[in-house]
């Protein structure tokens, strides 16, 4: 082999090492780049929340990131369990937020199978018409008439028909497409040994749809459990719910300018929500890559 050969070799893995330390600086400066990112959105609203809720009123007041001269975090909420009629509020929270879940995931659920299995004009048309919902937004007004008119208003009931009507268009919208990559041999295999729909869909389609389903609960949790517009507007003062007694207390002046009762509030507002996001990050996690590799 000649030398001008041994020069081109040679030039080739120098600029394969260059190449290599560059994307491996790029690598570090990306990640660095994520971590200060998620420290400022996540890790500095969190520090001032624990911070705040652990203070006194008159160290509250200017809000700062500092440490509290001393602690006062269990005063605090402790405070907040007692005037700030929280049990009444958490009752009321999980009377619209459980049931309406559920009912959005089961038939959701159901409503997407179908979706994922037929092809036609027509299902295409009403597959269109139900996530529609995802982008069009309701119309206030003619709710609060509506429940009105059938005695609904300012029931949990009431309450439960309008989250399964709003959010009952993002399940189907979420799990339709996971339905779309499960063969369809199980279903036919199944109907062979002669199970009927119903069985099939129960003991074959529904429990490959956990993790899809984890992803949808904490999604659809997420918006009924903090939502303060539809029930400030549905309930009418007949029922509270925990953002929206948060929202009347601080409005009657029990919380002016009592920031740190205010911040206590708001963790025992998000522990719920936490402890859900605990017990099932494994399969909402899975669910959410799972969807994405699929």
């Amino acid at each position: 082999m000649s030398s001008a050969s041994y020069s081109e070799s040679g030039v080739k893995t120098n600029s394969l090492t260059v190449v290599r330390k560059k994307s491996k600086a790029g690598d570090i400066i990306h990640a660095a780049i994520v971590i200060l990112l998620m420290l400022v959105f996540l890790a500095v609203p969190f520090w001032i929340l624990i911070v705040t809720a652990g203070k006194t009123q008159a160290e509250a007041v200017v809000p700062s990131m500092a440490l509290p001269t001393k602690w006062h975090l269990i005063e605090n909420i402790q405070t907040v369990i007692v005037q700030g009629k929280v049990f009444p509020a958490l009752i009321g929270s999980l009377l619209v937020t459980v049931p309406s879940v559920c009912i959005c995931l089961l038939f959701g659920s159901m409503a997407a199978w179908i979706f994922g299995r037929r092809s036609s004009k027509g299902v295409a048309m009403l597959y269109a018409l139900f996530i529609s919902g995802v982008i069009l937004p309701p119309s206030v007004v003619t709710i609060m008439m509506l429940l009105k008119m059938i005695g609904l208003s300012g029931t949990a009931i009431g309450m439960n028909c309008v989250y399964i009507g709003i959010y009952l268009s993002v399940v189907i919208f979420f799990i339709t497409g996971f339905i779309r990559t499960i063969p369809p041999s199980l279903e036919e295999a199944a109907r062979i040994d002669g199970a009927s729909p119903m069985r099939i869909f129960f003991t074959i389609i529904f429990p490959l749809l956990a993790p899809t389903l984890a992803s949808s609960t904490i999604l659809v949790v997420l918006y009924i459990w903090n939502d303060i517009f539809y029930s400030l507007f549905i309930l009418s003062g007949k029922m509270s719910t925990l953002p929206l007694n948060l929202y009347n207390v601080a409005s009657a002046g029990l919380y002016l300018n009592n920031w740190h009762l205010i911040f206590a509030y708001i963790i025992l507002m998000t522990l719920p929500l936490l402890i859900v996001f605990i017990i099932g990050q494994r399969k909402i996690i899975s669910g959410i890559t799972g969807g994405a590799v699929k």
